[in-house]
């Protein structure tokens, strides 16, 4: 993701700020673990609005890296989501 030329978010330019919310899925929620999906039930808050269904992620872990995928719902496509663990 480019910088903002100002070098502050908040005067960020409109091609600037559309970059980052393209660029960007946030949720947050509780989540369950089981041993095949991360069931996040329901999600309490997200960037794309999910209806405050339940949304089931089959993930992998590697070393210290999880990694799981969200279907992009508003454009096709999906979205690949690591975490990594803070030693």
């Amino acid at each position: 993701m480019p910088k903002f030329a100002a070098g502050n978010r908040e005067k960020g330019t409109a091609d600037e700020n559309k970059a980052v919310v393209a660029a960007v899925i946030s949720h947050i929620g509780r989540y369950t673990w089981t041993r095949r999906t991360i069931p996040h039930v329901p999600l309490e808050s997200s960037t794309y609005p999910l209806g405050g269904t339940a949304q089931k992620r089959p993930f992998t872990v590697s070393g210290d890296e999880l990694k799981y995928t969200m279907p992009l719902l508003s454009g096709g496509g999906r979205a690949d989501l690591v975490w990594k663990r803070i030693k």
